[in-house]
């Protein structure tokens, strides 16, 4: 009986984001908009990488790999957040949200340890840059995005199957847009203390040590370009690592109140609109930040519209 009952939830209900026609309506409108300027950024980015020569560099390498990223961590989430919008049954089979659950967890988990071995990248740039060439061969850059990819995945197997572990008897309405581990493991019906400390410790590993890594990185880099006399220097060292910062305070912020706070006592609706920055904003932003102020995008980017005749030769 105890067996049968284990696990009774054969779907779960997703709530949404809004239960209004006609803000959902707008929703959709906004939410295609911003996914369809995700995949055209991040995929023009990969491709400028992959296509032109002047940025075959490790700090394009993790770029390209950071924009591939996101693509998928946007698809596997908003195109069902988008469906669910125009129709009225929100339903997503157990299975399926399992598999989604690993999915979206574990590209954000290679997302912030990738984030980590671009700083260093900066990092070597900036406080070493005679061994630069030395230190970030083609090896080790492959080396450094796999084990990103590699950990994110791994660690995440531990987390999900947890989760997946405890029984699931009712309710099944999840208070969100898609199934995130956090608010699911709210539904289990028996004690989730352990479960929540495994998650928890995984995050520590996952966000608190990469962030670790990051801070102590961009502080090694600040205090050497302080200590440099030529001030077209400094501004070169700060404008290559603005945009990496900005990108790491979006996403760690957002995710670290996400996964590294109690949910118990915190408003209904907070988890899915801070979801919201960091499973929609940050990736459409991730192109804008990367070639607002990058004069080699911006040359690459000359090169592809002359070659497709879109400008002409000055």
């Amino acid at each position: 009986m105890g067996d049968e009952n284990r696990t009774s939830v054969s779907e779960f209900i997703l709530v949404g984001l809004s239960g209004r026609p006609r803000t959902q309506r707008l929703l959709f409108v906004t939410i295609l908009a911003t996914y369809l300027a995700t995949l055209a950024g991040n995929l023009l980015i990969v491709g400028l990488v992959w296509a032109d020569s002047c940025l075959h560099t490790p700090m394009y390498f993790f770029l390209s790999h950071l924009s591939f990223l996101e693509i998928c961590y946007t698809s596997c989430t908003i195109p069902q957040a988008l469906a669910h919008l125009l129709t009225r049954r929100k339903s997503i089979p157990f299975a399926r949200c399992a598999a989604q659950m690993y999915l979206a967890l574990s590209l954000g988990s290679t997302e912030a340890i990738l984030l980590a071995a671009m700083a260093y990248d900066r990092f070597v740039a900036v406080c070493w840059p005679l061994r630069y060439t030395a230190l970030m061969g083609r090896g080790r850059c492959w080396a450094l995005a796999l084990s990103s990819w590699a950990a994110g995945f791994l660690l995440s197997v531990v987390n999900v199957a947890c989760t997946l572990q405890l029984p699931f008897c009712g309710p099944n309405r999840v208070n969100h847009f898609f199934c995130e581990l956090p608010v699911v493991l709210e539904l289990a019906c028996a004690d989730t203390h352990l479960t929540e400390a495994v998650v928890f410790g995984a995050a520590v590993f996952i966000l608190l040590l990469p962030l670790a890594i990051i801070l102590a990185s961009y502080g090694l880099i600040l205090a050497s370009v302080l200590r440099g006399q030529a001030a077209a220097g400094r501004r070169r060292a700060f404008s290559t690592c603005a945009s990496h910062l900005a990108v790491v305070a979006i996403f760690y912020g957002t995710v670290i109140s996400m996964y590294m706070r109690p949910h118990s006592g915190a408003a209904p609706d907070r988890d899915k609109h801070i979801a919201v920055f960091y499973i929609v904003v940050t990736p459409a932003l991730n192109p804008l930040i990367y070639t607002l102020r990058n004069k080699e995008v911006k040359g690459a980017v000359a090169k592809l519209m002359h070659r497709a005749g879109l400008t002409k030769k000055s």
